[in-house]
């Protein structure tokens, strides 16, 4: 079964999730239910004082920038996230996909552990001699503004911090899965080691100190940015005021992403 059909299937049975969700026949009452201690959970996390969390910037919108043009599918940033976060083997928080296209225009999609050995022979079902065109998409956590995940956690687990990151807390997740079902990008998975939900944090834990998140530092080719939006001094910043095009995953959805993308293709899913 070739990626793109396994690819729709999941959509399908996310979106029925959500569509069930919504219309009550699933837990119907969470819309109703207060987050039991989200707050508490987010100082517990950062490990530190209220009155130290104002070292963060207070109106800061973080967002992250992949350029599909420059990615060249090494992996690296794949091994330094898998290093930093300590990711089980089989499992990803971020990985780089390959697109294939061939003259008659069939897509071909693969990921051979995730990106983290880059990328060698295309896929079997390929032939050399036809292939058209080819380019790779990094995929992360989009920490999206609208988050679905974080809605249908019944115990707060998955939740929003002040400062815009969608935050996983393994003290308080029951692993039910809700928020892995509701979310349509496909980027959260039970942690086999801990057997709670996880997914990229965009380093939280780095960016609190000021640094970047490991993959950006890991990237080549600069194909990997992150910062904030409201310091016109950032990179991030910069690009998202120029005429350079930008676009979302599924923004069709609502979400609104917080993962931009340069080059996007119509291929992409």
């Amino acid at each position: 079964m070739s990626k793109k059909i396994t690819q729709e299937m999941i959509d399908k049975d996310r979106r029925g999730f959500i569509d069930k969700f919504l219309k009550g026949s699933i837990a119907g009452s969470m819309f109703v239910v207060v987050p039991m201690g989200a707050g508490d959970a987010f100082h517990e996390l950062a490990g530190e004082k209220e009155n130290e969390l104002m070292k963060m910037k207070p109106n800061a919108n973080y967002a992250f920038i992949v350029d599909i043009t420059a990615c060249i599918g090494c992996g690296n940033c794949c091994v330094a996230d898998k290093k930093e976060n300590n990711v089980p083997d089989g499992q990803y928080r971020t990985w780089v996909e390959r697109y294939i296209i061939d003259m008659a225009d069939n897509v071909y999609v693969d990921s051979p552990n995730g990106g983290l050995d880059g990328f060698n022979e295309p896929p079997k079902e390929t032939i050399l001699e036809t292939i058209k065109d080819a380019f790779f998409v990094p995929k992360l956590c989009n920490h999206c503004h609208a988050a679905p995940c974080t809605q249908v956690c019944p115990v707060g687990a998955t939740f929003t911090t002040p400062d815009g990151f969608v935050i996983v807390d393994g003290t308080h997740c029951v692993g039910c899965g809700y928020c892995i079902q509701a979310c349509p990008y496909g980027v959260r998975f039970l942690n086999k080691n801990t057997h709670t939900a996880d997914k990229c944090t965009w380093c939280y834990h780095r960016v609190r100190k000021g640094k970047m998140p490991a993959c950006v530092n890991a990237c080549p080719t600069g194909a990997r940015k992150f910062g904030d939006l409201n310091d016109p001094n950032t990179e991030v910043a910069k690009i998202v005021n120029s005429p350079e095009i930008l676009t979302v995953l599924k923004k069709e959805l609502g979400t609104s992403p917080a993962v931009y993308y340069i080059g996007k293709r119509e291929e992409v899913i």
